[in-house]
């Protein structure tokens, strides 16, 4: 009965002694295994060129070995702080340290440590690269050291096998006597040759990973890279949204009226609008896609305040009354500030069209001094005291508080009074100083709990 319980715990063991025969086997195929045998080897090379050109080593002894592993590290180390060492060092590593996910053994999910490619640019990443120098020769020597005394022990181990003898002149570690006994012993010098080096290996690999190593600086410069990087998709599809939601609630508010009017004259008028309109978008589109194309290509190529006659235009010919107040030099706002303004000023129109239909619209657009300030009011449909996107708002009223902020101003939307009003306020730098002049929020009573403050004469509502 005992004996039942261990039959069938022997194909369990068998298989479990060959998953560990396997992984033990699996990295003489791998690719990383051999390049890092050579790297370490090319490490040894510096040690070498010493053990010729400096006298005393004519007789070696462990005494004169010990001395070619040390007396090479003073200048190595001397060498590593070498701006340009560091580069050099980076792209050994790169290419043979980690040759590429086929190599490197965790399947798709490995990943090699960043190893830099970039010459020293401070005090701290020659130090780090002095000691990756010296940490490589070591570890090379290490490596060449193993190699030439297991791989004669193999060969004299396989003559003896065979029935010859062993090499006399080979650095043995031991003289095999018998062909069984060498028979039984041939693995035993590659077990060690093979094993020391996938350790020294990927010890090696690990001190790359922290020695040459982008430094804190550069991760800090990478990381905000990745930041303006993401901030720029972010931005573009605030474009996208702005530009292509505009034209397609614009020209379905067109359609429906043209159907419903079933007038050949409306229906001109507004197939015309919505063939302006559309024009417009691929315009605005054409911008974005060229700014994706050509990261290099400067902002200014986006649609400005200037133009904002554009988005007045487009709003009356979907039904809207406008009546736009415009004061002050917007031909000589900021770059920034009339970009962000026209898509502030669109985003507005464009909620009016979708959510409140061809109702009248008061929109103010006034150049200070100091700031700029932009309204966009409707009545708001009956029956809907929470205007047509209710209080919390949409996607696009949060782009337009997001772009307001970018700016270092402010813009708030509600309902007010049966109305509803977009009033942004965005600050401009002054004629002295770098500083943006005048406060974000105007003066006035402090608005009521739950009702924005907006931004007029005197902070009062704008009529």
């Amino acid at each position: 009965m005992s004996s039942r319980p261990s039959v069938r715990s022997a194909p369990r063991l068998l298989r479990r002694v060959g998953r560990a025969a396997r992984t033990t086997v699996r990295p003489l195929g791998r690719a990383v295994t051999y390049t890092r045998w050579l790297h370490l080897l090319l490490g040894a090379a510096f040690a070498v060129v010493s053990g010729f050109v400096l006298p005393g080593y004519t007789d070696m002894t462990w005494t004169t070995w010990l001395q070619a592993v040390l007396v090479p590290t003073v200048p190595a180390a001397a060498i590593g702080l070498i701006p340009l060492m560091r580069r050099v060092e980076g792209l050994q590593a790169q290419l043979m340290l980690f040759p590429g996910p086929h190599a490197r053994g965790g399947g798709r999910t490995a990943r090699a440590p960043r190893i830099s490619a970039a010459p020293s640019a401070s005090w701290a990443e020659r130090a780090r690269t002095s000691l990756w120098v010296v940490v490589r020769l070591e570890a090379g020597c290490l490596t060449a050291t193993l190699s030439l005394l297991c791989l004669p022990q193999f060969i004299s181990l396989v003559a003896v096998a065979g029935g010859g003898s062993a090499d006399e002149g080979a650095p043995l570690l031991w003289e095999p006597e018998g062909r069984w006994r060498a028979l039984l012993l041939l693995p035993v010098p590659l077990v060690v040759l093979f094993g020391g080096v996938i350790v020294l290996g990927a010890g090696v690999a690990a001190a790359a990973g922290r020695l040459l190593g982008p430094s804190p600086a550069q991760r800090l410069a990478e990381l905000e890279e990745r930041t303006e990087r993401l901030l720029e998709r972010g931005r573009i599809a605030h474009e996208l949204h702005d530009s292509i939601g505009h034209a397609l609630s614009v020209a379905v508010v067109q359609a429906g009226a043209a159907r419903a009017a079933g007038d050949p004259g409306f229906t001109e008028r507004a197939l015309a609008a919505i063939e302006e309109t559309g024009r417009a978008a691929l315009e605005d589109l054409e911008r974005v896609l060229l700014i994706l194309r050509e990261p290099e290509r400067p902002a200014s190529a986006r649609p400005a305040l200037t133009e904002a006659e554009r988005l007045l235009a487009s709003a009356r010919a979907a039904g809207a009354p406008v009546d736009a107040s415009v004061t002050g030099p917007v031909d000589r706002l900021p770059g920034p500030v009339s970009r962000e303004c026209y898509r502030m000023l669109q985003e507005s129109l464009t909620n009016v069209v979708r959510h409140a239909g061809p109702v009248p619209v008061r929109v103010r657009i006034a150049v200070l001094d100091d700031r700029v300030e932009l309204e966009v009011v409707n009545p708001l449909p009956a029956g809907d005291g929470g205007g047509p996107l209710g209080e919390r708002g949409g996607s696009g009223l949060r782009g337009i508080r997001e772009r307001a902020a970018l700016l270092g101003g402010r813009a708030e939307t509600g309902p007010v009074g049966g109305e509803w009003r977009v009033g942004a306020r965005l600050p401009l730098r002054g004629p002295v100083g770098d500083r943006a002049t005048g406060p974000v929020a105007g003066p006035g009573r402090p608005a009521p709990s739950g009702r924005p403050r907006w931004f007029g004469g005197g902070g009062g509502p704008v009529g």
